[in-house]
């Protein structure tokens, strides 16, 4: 899947503006392909770069729950008085979400900083690189600047050739493996996990919450003699039978009983905060926790868009849910909601997702679809979402589904028509939640 290498242009001297929005547009630009896969050209910079990670490294790989499982570990291990630095994407309002240290987001004079370190190492190596790469050097470079006591990264596509993986885990995790980006990944759950498995190292440990592992995640384990570690068989939860507002995890640490549920809503999310302390267990020499840690970081932990419920009636929910697994997952949490008159949902996708399938997963919790089209090179208008949800035959119920230029119009049109007892899900994309947001803070601030 690497592919050949993008010839030099002689644009590429780096943004004059040297402001974050000139250097993003300069990133945008700079590799022909939005998605190359392969490690050659970015572990050519890396050594340039002389970037060589001190401290211990988490990775984080899966279809769904990535996100979430690492704002838990970065939540926890910030509790416990630790300097923890957190690589994450894509982000929904500023690029500066992607790199946080000490919980805090990298200002824009740290980011430009490390991009003029990264280009000059690029230059220096004569290739290019994607806007991902590129990122995932200069994260790494403000980590190591910063003495961070652990670096936790998260996967953008797939597993085995991601930059990410350029480094070495300490530990590895693997949330969650379902169909998406299977023009990269492959078209079966054993391609697929292949390829995130791909994180794995020999001697470490690698951590599995997903409960039907595919043979090829535990084929690759042991060929590389990886220390596999599987949910329900090595590490778990169970619910608390007293108070159910409790729950208990067991794994190589031993038990933790009465452990408060995380603030991300959803059920699915003692899955993740289990995957997380194994986590925490497996590294627990080198960084350990106390249970008033692991409890404070619970509690504490954020991560918007992600089955987040705004304030206020109606009732509104934002979630970045962009394929099927996690359309499912978001289907149960509105079922867990309550009864509502009436569920708008604003939905906009990008055109390469199975966007008929994230439909058919919610189609018994919407009563009014608003599609809306994205305005990416990837996304999908609003024509071709009202056209896939009618293939896939779910309906407006009973209303005609009604297409918006962009997910903000759609919202507007919803809100004006919602009642107090109905309910809007905004939901498809990052791209989605991210304009509803824009919008909100505008009508609110001004």
């Amino acid at each position: 899947m690497e592919g050949h290498e993008a010839p030099m242009r002689e644009t590429d001297s780096g943004p004059k503006s040297g402001t974050l929005s000139g250097w993003l547009s300069y990133l945008e630009h700079l590799h022909p392909a939005a998605i190359e896969m392969g490690l050659e050209r970015v572990n050519r910079v890396r050594n340039k770069m002389g970037l060589a990670s001190s401290f211990p490294v988490i990775i984080v790989g899966g279809t769904n729950g990535k996100g979430s499982t690492c704002a838990m570990m970065e939540a926890i291990l910030s509790c416990a008085g630790y300097r923890v630095g957190c690589y994450t994407s894509p982000h929904l309002l500023r690029y500066n979400e992607r790199v946080r240290i000490s919980r805090q987001e990298a200002s824009d004079g740290e980011l430009c900083s490390a991009f003029d370190v990264v280009e000059s190492a690029r230059i220096g190596s004569g290739v290019s690189l994607t806007y991902f790469e590129f990122g995932t050097l200069a994260a790494m470079q403000l980590f190591d600047q910063a003495g961070v006591d652990v670096a936790i990264l998260e996967v953008g596509l797939g597993g085995r050739l991601d930059a990410v993986n350029i480094f070495d885990a300490d530990c590895a995790v693997l949330t969650s493996i379902d169909f998406d980006h299977m023009d990269y990944l492959g078209d079966t759950r054993e391609k697929i996990g292949f390829e995130k498995a791909g994180i794995f190292r020999s001697g470490r440990a690698a951590i599995c919450a997903e409960p039907d592992i595919p043979a090829s995640v535990r084929h690759h384990a042991h060929a590389i003699g990886a220390d596999l570690m599987h949910m329900g068989e090595h590490f778990g939860y169970s619910a608390n039978a007293a108070d159910a507002t409790l729950w208990g995890y067991w794994g190589p640490g031993g038990k933790r009983h009465s452990l408060p549920h995380p603030a991300l809503r959803g059920a699915y999310q003692l899955r993740n905060a289990s995957a997380c302390l194994a986590a925490l267990d497996i590294v627990r020499d080198r960084l350990p926790v106390t249970m008033s840690d692991v409890r404070q970081g619970l509690l504490d932990v954020t991560l918007t868009g992600r089955f987040q419920v705004l304030p206020g009636r109606p009732a509104t929910v934002l979630d970045v849910a962009h394929n099927p697994g996690a359309a499912h997952a978001l289907a149960i949490n509105l079922g867990a909601m309550g009864r509502y008159r009436k569920t708008y949902a604003v939905f906009a996708m990008l055109k390469d997702k199975d966007i008929a399938g994230v439909a058919r997963a919610l189609a018994g919790k919407v009563d009014i679809w608003l599609t809306a089209g994205i305005d990416a090179p990837r996304g999908a208008s609003a024509n071709e979402v009202k056209q896939a949800l009618e293939a896939a035959g779910v309906d407006g119920g009973g209303e005609a589904i009604r297409a918006f230029p962009h997910p903000a119009v759609a919202y507007a049109y919803a809100c004006e028509q919602a009642a107090e007892n109905d309910r809007i899900c905004i939901f498809g994309s990052f791209h989605t939640v991210a304009e509803v947001l824009r919008y909100r803070n505008k009508v609110e601030h001004g």
